[in-house]
């Protein structure tokens, strides 16, 4: 047996595997499972998903909860910060917040979202990683500390300006969310438990679901005239578009919350108390800067620049893309890399060497599309 064939016997399949099949989507290997990377085609995909809601199968991403011994919500909150730069104890229920698993150094091991559901905290970690997180959990978390990892259960994305509108029709306490919170809701028989949230940019909303009930409920929604499924291409095109990085790409064990520019994460609080992973360390490098930064980049022309390909300043190499590709909304090439933090600043002019010829291009706020969360006018 070669490898490739030990590679492909190792792909799970999703639990709307048959469901995705059916529907004509092009299949994939992607973090470990078989998944839909387009259905009408990107494009398509990517603008129906702006203009209406799209409908995104998650599934391969992990779902854990965190909980202390009796349901004590402080002891989870102190265990979970030992290991994230993240202040959960001031997490209110039903309030999530965005997060960072690191190690020692200070790497990022993972992205991920946590929930104050009520009696333990909900995590959603990374599909590619989900494994390595939960030994590490493990192993870091004390004993008194439960860690479930819920196998059981399926995970749908919908998102777009049509979201509500379809989530609101399965449950109706879905137009009360504010972005960056959760619910528990019943949908007939079946739990669910729904956050408004999501890695397009746009308003929209995540919905666990038991994995027999996971078919049911996207065939309720895609029945929906403005919901139809969508691929992993346009969930990537969205998300560059947005301005978020992927794990394994933009982030890694190799770079740190501050040169990834995701020192929003990390409180106040939490700045003053330390306590978390190379605590110090990323203080220093908040008050000094850090050597290199994660920027976005316009590039001029329709040549994409993708993974991998090196950053100059003149002659001198000072950055290299993790992330690119075209941007349909934007209507041109859009790329995130490193750069030296000299190179840093909105309007930088640079050069990307890609296929032999050098592109210009130009460090550029991001997101490159506004991001459209629906945040609950202030009473």
């Amino acid at each position: 047996m070669s490898d490739n064939e030990a590679e492909i016997e190792t792909i799970e399949s999703l639990p709307l595997d048959a469901w995705h099949r059916e529907r004509g989507a092009r299949m994939v290997p992607f973090a470990g499972y078989s998944m839909p990377i387009q259905y009408e085609g990107i494009l398509a995909e990517h603008n129906w998903t702006r203009e209406n809601a799209g409908l995104f199968d998650v599934s391969h991403m992990g779902q854990l909860s965190v909980s202390g011994p009796d349901g004590d919500m402080a002891a989870a909150a102190e265990a979970l910060e030992a290991l994230m730069p993240g202040d959960f104890s001031a997490l209110k229920t039903g309030r999530m917040r965005y997060s960072m698993l690191l190690d020692e150094e200070g790497g990022i091991l993972d992205d991920l979202m946590v929930t104050n559901a009520g009696e333990h905290y909900a995590l959603v970690v990374n599909g590619a990683v989900k494994w390595d997180d939960i030994g590490h959990l493990r192993e870091y978390l004390p004993d008194e500390i439960t860690l479930t990892h819920h196998d059981e259960q399926a995970l749908l994305a919908l998102q777009g300006p049509k979201a509500v509108d379809a989530m609101a029709r399965i449950a109706p306490v879905a137009r009360d969310l504010s972005f960056m919170q959760g619910t528990y809701a019943k949908w007939g028989d079946v739990p669910l438990y729904i956050t408004r949230s999501g890695y397009t940019g746009e308003d929209g909303f995540e919905i666990s679901v038991p994995a027999q009930q996971v078919a049911m409920l996207a065939d309720a929604l895609t029945e929906m005239d403005e919901v139809k499924p969508i691929g992993l291409g346009a969930r990537d095109s969205l998300r560059l578009e947005a301005g978020l990085p992927l794990y394994g790409h933009d982030i890694t064990e190799q770079t740190d919350p501050v040169s990834a520019d995701l020192a929003f994460a990390i409180s106040k609080k939490r700045r003053e108390q330390g306590g978390f992973p190379a605590a110090g360390k990323i203080v220093e490098t908040l008050a000094k800067g850090p050597s290199a930064k994660r920027v976005g980049m316009t590039i001029d022309g329709r040549m994409a620049a993708r993974e991998g390909a090196p950053i100059f300043a003149g002659d001198a190499r000072i950055g290299t893309v993790t992330s690119g590709g075209f941007a349909p909304t934007v209507g041109g090439p859009i790329a995130m890399g490193y750069v030296e933090a000299g190179h840093a600043l909105s309007g930088t002019k640079l050069q990307i060497e890609v296929r032999g010829k050098m592109l210009d291009a130009t460090v550029t706020d991001m997101p490159f599309v506004p991001h459209r969360y629906y945040r609950k006018p202030k009473a």
